[in-house]
């Protein structure tokens, strides 16, 4: 099958006369074979762009290109581009196979053909042995197998994925989005896969795009988007973070000041991507260090005076919201057997690593 692109092109869409705008300017290409996220919140157009590409919506600016054409005004069932929906859409009174096969009976395939394709797409999804049953008699991972088997089967040029995961309980979602994965690399179709759970996004997606109100905020490899967020919403969105909104009150020399309401003026060091004037830094809660007593002699940290006033352990780590002047900063801290947390209401030293810190435009 040959590996195609996607491309938009200033894709605008508005409903109501232009009134309510969902899409704004959308720019963005998809690579021939890649798997390709879509990350936002409820409401961020993530949705309305991938049923954009199926066909389903129209846009009223720009232009979408499949390999290179512009399909603009192509309806749905000439675009050779299969999707599956949150729900599957199986046909409950259908086998299996017989949901399998819908695709190419519509389309007046022969058979033979039929036969051959139906089985070695239940073959690929690993359903063979359940080609008789009927949806209801099947888990929701096997019914997700059999939507995907019945898109994959009519051979589409782009596979898009709207929330197929979102059904399923967190234990089967993680098998679930690494066959899924697997499937995509054997097939090499280019893919769409739209979720607003970053994890599912982050471990399947070569690349992604965070989206909110309509506008894509930034476009990347998930590795590139975590470390390295373009703007505060793309820092909370992607990860955990702390952000500290203030103002650099001078910038040159080897140090910088910055001012955070709450918190008072801290000292850093000048780092290019500090400018004069309102900014939010940006750090993870796992770069931070905790201690009780005297803060660790290290010139990479800088040294802050808190509290802890709630605390999650989490397994593989124990959260803490500590308090920081009239600022509640996150604090992830490794956990190991037999390791006994800091308790609540204990007063702390949090250590900032500033070549962990992202200074991010507000």
């Amino acid at each position: 099958m040959k590996k195609i692109a996607v491309e938009c092109k200033n894709i605008g869409l508005s409903y109501d006369g232009g009134k309510t705008e969902v899409l704004k300017d959308i720019n963005l290409r998809i690579e021939p074979g890649e798997f390709f996220a879509l990350l936002g919140p409820s409401g961020s157009g993530k949705s309305t762009l991938l049923r954009l590409i199926a066909g389903f919506n129209q846009h009223q600016r720009g232009e979408l290109l499949v390999d290179g054409r512009d399909i603009t005004g192509v309806p749905p069932h000439a675009r050779n581009i299969g999707m599956v929906f949150q729900s599957y859409a199986l046909w409950p009174h259908m086998t299996i196979w017989d949901n399998v096969a819908f695709g190419l009976v519509e389309r007046r395939v022969d058979k033979a053909t039929i036969r051959q394709k139906v089985g070695a797409a239940l073959e690929l999804v690993s359903l063979s042995q359940y080609a008789n049953r009927r949806p209801n008699q099947l888990s929701g991972g096997q019914q997700q197998r059999v939507a995907l088997a019945r898109t994959i089967v009519i051979e589409p040029q782009v596979l898009l994925l709207d929330e197929p995961l979102s059904n399923l309980d967190k234990k089967l979602r993680v098998q679930m989005r690494q066959e899924l994965l697997s499937l995509q690399r054997k097939l090499g179709i280019t893919t769409v896969f739209v979720t607003h759970d970053q994890e599912e996004a982050m471990t399947t997606a070569d690349r992604m795009a965070v989206m909110d109100k309509g506008i894509v905020q930034q476009l990347g490899t998930p590795a590139a988007l975590f470390d390295y967020p373009a703007n505060p919403f793309v820092a909370n969105f992607v990860g955990t973070a702390n952000l500290l909104t203030g103002e650099i009150r001078q910038v040159g020399g080897d140090m910088l000041r910055f001012k955070a309401p709450g918190i008072g003026e801290i000292s850093l060091p000048n780092h290019p991507d500090a400018r004069s004037g309102p900014i939010a830094l940006s750090f993870r809660p796992h770069t931070i260090r905790m201690t009780v007593g005297d803060a660790i002699l290290d010139g990479a940290y800088i040294w802050l005076n808190g509290l802890i006033e709630h605390i999650e352990f989490l397994g593989e780590f124990t959260r803490y919201r500590v308090r920081v002047g009239n600022i509640a900063i996150t604090a992830d801290q490794a956990h190991y057997c037999g390791m006994a947390p800091f308790a609540r209401a204990t007063s702390v030293r949090i250590g900032i690593d500033t070549s962990q810190i992202r200074y991010l435009p507000l």
